[in-house]
C-alpha cells in the first residue's frame, strides 16, 4: 500500500469560503440538468413534440459542456482564472433567458447547447484553481469537498423544479437558472482571487492550445485517469438521462416523488465523496481508485442481472442504482487529482480535457440509453455496466502504478 509523504503531513485548515464558491461554480451543470428533468412531460406536451426530441435537449447540453471545456481550460492558463469564468457566466445567463423565451423544441435544443457553452466555464476553471493551491492528495480532498457542496444541487434542484411546476410552467425554471448565474457571477467578481502561477502563464504563452493538448495526450497515465473518470462519470449521466422515464413513466411515481428519489441518490454520491475524504487520511488516491473501481463493477453486474431478470422490480433496481452511483463520489475527485498532478503547469488544459471527455462520454452514454430504450431498466443498466468496465480497464492498465512504482 503506497503512503505518499503528503498524506502523513497534517492537513491544512479547510478554506471553506473558497470551497463554497468553487462548489457553486461546479454546480452549473447539475442545476441546469436536474432542475428541469421532471418537466420533460410538460415540455413535450406544451411544444407538441416527442420524448426523443425532448431528451435531445439534454444531449445537446452535454455536448455543449464537452466542447466548451476545451475553450475555457487553455484560456484560463493563458489569461488567468477569473476572466474566463466571468465570460462563461455571462453567456450562461443570456442563454438561460433564451431557453425561457423560445417557442420551438429546436430553439430549446440550440439554446441549451449555448447555455452549456457558458456554464462549463465554472467547473473547468474551478478545478484548475484547486490544483493551483494544493498538492496531489490535498487536491483530492478539496475536490471531495467540492462534491459535497456541488452535491446540494442534485438534492435541491429536482425538488425545486417540481415545486415550480406546481405554481408555474416549465419556463420559470430557466428564469431561476438565469438568476442563479447572476448570483454566481457577482460572487466571482467580488470574492475570487487570481491563482494562476507565473510558471503556468509562461507555459501557456510558449505553446498553442493544440500543442498543449497534443502533449497531454502523449501522457499514458493522464489518459488512464481521464478515461477512467470520464467513463465512471458517464454512469451518472446515463442515469440522469433515463431517470425521469424510469421513475415516472415505468415505475409510475409522481414528479414530486421523482425529486425525492433523485435527491436520495445524490445523497449517496455526496456521502461517498466524504467517505473518500476520510479514506485519504490513510490511503493514497490511487489505492482508493483500485478498490472503488472493482466495487463499482460488482454492483453494476448485479444491477444488470436484476434488470434482466426483473427480480424484485423497482425495489431491487433502485437500491442497486444507489450503490452504482455512489462509486462516482469515490472516484471523481481521485481521478481528477491524479490527472492534474501529471503536469500541474497545464492545469487548465488538463481540467478541460478531463471535463470534455467526461461530458462527451456522458452524451454518448445518454444517447445509447435512449436508443436502446425498451420500457425496462435493462438498457440503462447495460450501458452503466459497460462504462464501469471501461473505467476500471483504463485505470488498471494505464493510470495506476504497478507494484514498486511510486504514485504521482
Amino acid at each position: 500500500m503506497s503512503q505518499p509523504s503528503d498524506i502523513a503531513a497534517r492537513p491544512p485548515a479547510t478554506p471553506w469560503g473558497l470551497v463554497i464558491l468553487l462548489g457553486a461554480l461546479t454546480a452549473f451543470a447539475p442545476m441546469s440538468i436536474d432542475m428541469y428533468l421532471g418537466a420533460f412531460p410538460e415540455i413535450r406536451t406544451s411544444m407538441g413534440t416527442t420524448q426523443e426530441a425532448t431528451q435531445l435537449t439534454l444531449s445537446t447540453f452535454l455536448l455543449g459542456m464537452a466542447i466548451g471545456q476545451f475553450l475555457y481550460g487553455p484560456a484560463s492558463d493563458r489569461f488567468g482564472r477569473r476572466a474566463p469564468i466571468l465570460v462563461g457566466i455571462a453567456v450562461y445567463v443570456v442563454a438561460s433567458v433564451w431557453c425561457a423565451l423560445t417557442t420551438s423544441i429546436e430553439g430549446l435544443q440550440l439554446a441549451r447547447f449555448v447555455q452549456a457553452l457558458g456554464g462549463c466555464a465554472g467547473a473547468v476553471v474551478a478545478r484548475a484553481v484547486v490544483r493551483d493551491q494544493f498538492n496531489h492528495t490535498e487536491t483530492a480532498r478539496v475536490l471531495s469537498l467540492l462534491t459535497l457542496v456541488m452535491g446540494i444541487a442534485p438534492i435541491v434542484a429536482p425538488a425545486l423544479g417540481s415545486w415550480v411546476l406546481l405554481v408555474a410552467d416549465w419556463r420559470m425554471i430557466f428564469w431561476i437558472l438565469a438568476l442563479f448565474g447572476l448570483a454566481c457571477g457577482a460572487a466571482v467578481f467580488l470574492r475570487l482571487k487570481e491563482s494562476r502561477s507565473d510558471e503556468t502563464a509562461a507555459q501557456a504563452r510558449s505553446e498553442s492550445p493544440a500543442r498543449a493538448f497534443a502533449a497531454l495526450l502523449r501522457e499514458r497515465r493522464l489518459l488512464g485517469y481521464a478515461l477512467g473518470g470520464a467513463l465512471n462519470g458517464a454512469v451518472l449521466f446515463t442515469y440522469i438521462s433515463s431517470s425521469s422515464e424510469l421513475v415516472i413513466s415505468i415505475y409510475g411515481h409522481t414528479p414530486q416523488a421523482f425529486g425525492w428519489i433523485f435527491g436520495v441518490n445524490a445523497v449517496g454520491v455526496i456521502g461517498a465523496s466524504q467517505v473518500n475524504r476520510m479514506l485519504l487520511r490513510r490511503l493514497s488516491p490511487d489505492d482508493v481508485l483500485r478498490k472503488a473501481s472493482l466495487m463499482a463493477i460488482a454492483f453494476g453486474l448485479i444491477l444488470t442481472l436484476a434488470a434482466a431478470t426483473g427480480i424484485g422490480g423497482q425495489w431491487t433496481v433502485l437500491p442497486l442504482l444507489f450503490c452504482c452511483l455512489a462509486s462516482y463520489g469515490l472516484m471523481a475527485g481521485n481521478t481528477m487529482a491524479g490527472a492534474l498532478s501529471v503536469d500541474p503547469r497545464r492545469a487548465g488544459s488538463i481540467s478541460a480535457l478531463m471535463g470534455g471527455l467526461s461530458f462527451g462520454a456522458g452524451a454518448l452514454a445518454s444517447w445509447a440509453g435512449g436508443a436502446l430504450h425498451n420500457g425496462t431498466a435493462l438498457p440503462m443498466a447495460g450501458v452503466m455496466l459497460a462504462c464501469l468496465l471501461g473505467s476500471a480497464g483504463a485505470l488498471w492498465f494505464l493510470a495506476l502504478p504497478k507494484a514498486g512504482q511510486p504514485s504521482i
